[in-house]
Formats: C-alpha cells, structure tokens, sequence
C-alpha cells in the first residue's frame, strides 16, 4: 500500500489533495514501488527559505526539496516539501496556474526520490521529459521553460 499525507502550511495556493496524491502514486507506481509511506508538505516562502538555508546552505526560498526517509531499511518513506510562493511567481511568469506549478514541483521531487537526477544537462532534459509525461496524464503540458539571460548592469 501506497499512504500519500498531505500537510498544507500556506494560504498562497489552493491545493488539490487528491490530485497531488495521485501524482505521488503515479510516480511510486512507475517506479516499482509497492510499499510506501510518502508526505508532501506545501509551504510558504519563510519556511521553504529556512529549510533551503539548514539543508542546502542557499539563503532563499526555492520551489522544491526531497527528503528520503528510510533507505532500504523495509517500504520506501520520503517527504517533498514544495514552496507555493515559488508556485505562484514561477506560474505567472510561465503563464499557467499556479496550482498546476505545483503539480510538477511535487513530480519533481517524487522523481528525485526514486532515483532521477538533474545535474547534467543530459540528465536535466531526461527529467523534463519524464515530467513532460505525468503532466500529459494530468491532461497538461508544461510552459516551455527559457534559461533567464543575466541582466546587463
């Protein structure tokens, strides 16, 4: 049995329990995953910034964090923690709903968990691409994504 616990600590996004659930379910599914005990935590900036300082060392709020909880030790447990303020930024600016942002942050993580990764550009496009086809099953595809040019000064 998968269990998905959802714990909504912000007031930015509205959020769809049974929609994130389905996607952790989706991803834990694809993934061979039978057993498992999942919690995905929607938060605000104060609180995602805090995490990213203590966990990662980066003083600012970010749009998603994976945590394994129990490795190899009897059913797979991991918590993602998904910033709504980042949600809410990052969607305006692609043009798409906030909560659909959301959606793919917690795809995201729940991919990070079992085993993708993002370092390298091959790896980055890989996990895109993967993404590209659970957002399809929620009916969705993703905003095109432009890497931001530095500003000139």
């Amino acid at each position: 049995m998968i269990r998905v616990f959802i714990t909504n600590l912000q007031r930015d996004v509205p959020i769809d329990r049974r929609r994130l659930r389905r996607a952790v379910r989706m991803v834990l599914h694809d993934a061979g995953i039978t057993e498992a005990t999942m919690s995905v935590a929607v938060v605000d900036d104060p609180t995602i910034c805090d995490l990213h300082r203590r966990h990662l060392g980066l003083d600012e709020p970010t749009d998603v964090l994976s945590f394994p909880l129990d490795e190899g030790k009897g059913a797979f447990e991991g918590e993602v923690v998904v910033g709504a303020g980042t949600a809410k930024r990052q969607a305006q600016r692609y043009g798409w709903a906030p909560a659909d942002e959301l959606l793919l942050y917690v795809l995201h993580g729940v991919l990070h968990l079992v085993g993708h990764d993002d370092r390298t550009r091959a790896q980055r496009a890989a996990m895109r691409a993967c993404e590209g086809r659970y957002l399809a099953r929620f009916g969705l595809e993703a905003p095109r994504r432009v890497k931001r040019q530095p500003r000139a000064e």
